[in-house]
């Protein structure tokens, strides 16, 4: 069965609290997925939302089709950018946790990635864009370990 994912990260403030928002769809079924960070950044939370839609599957080798309205995340795999990353072990690239994370995910399944226009009256684009920011204002936010310490660690004390 073929599978279909929209997905759309938020930030409020770049960095700033943020969240991600996934749909889900096969068939007559539907999942929504949706978390809130106190810290991270809109890209990270893009890539994240393809991250969780892919891992929710249950069967290795899934069909996939994934829109996202993020350039970022679509170019670095359909234009094979990220391969090239992760054969230099992410020299000086941002959010090698993820894409790492995203990488291992990927090979577990047939995606294709598909740009679509971001507030565009895409009625699934929109819904995770409403699950990405609603998400990015609750309160206790889970904290983006991956962005929070490489902040750190490019710290000066």
């Amino acid at each position: 069965m073929k599978i279909t994912i929209y997905t759309d990260g938020a930030s409020r403030g770049n960095p700033g609290p943020g969240g991600y928002g996934t749909v889900m769809l096969a068939g007559k079924h539907r999942k929504e997925l949706s978390e809130g960070f106190r810290l991270t950044t809109n890209n990270r939370m893009e890539l994240l939302a393809v991250i969780i839609g892919l891992e929710a599957l249950k069967n290795k080798g899934s069909d996939v089709t994934v829109y996202s309205d993020s350039s970022y995340v679509v170019d670095s795999v359909e234009k094979d950018r990220v391969f090239s990353w992760e054969k230099k072990g992410f020299k000086k690239k941002k959010n090698p946790d993820l894409w790492k994370r995203f990488l291992k995910i990927y090979r577990n399944h047939k995606v294709k990635l598909v740009w679509i226009k971001g507030h565009a009256n895409i009625p699934e684009n929109e819904r995770c864009d409403f699950l990405a920011v609603e998400a990015s204002k609750k309160g206790n936010l889970k904290t983006d370990e991956g962005y929070e310490k490489s902040v750190n660690d490019n710290s000066l004390f």
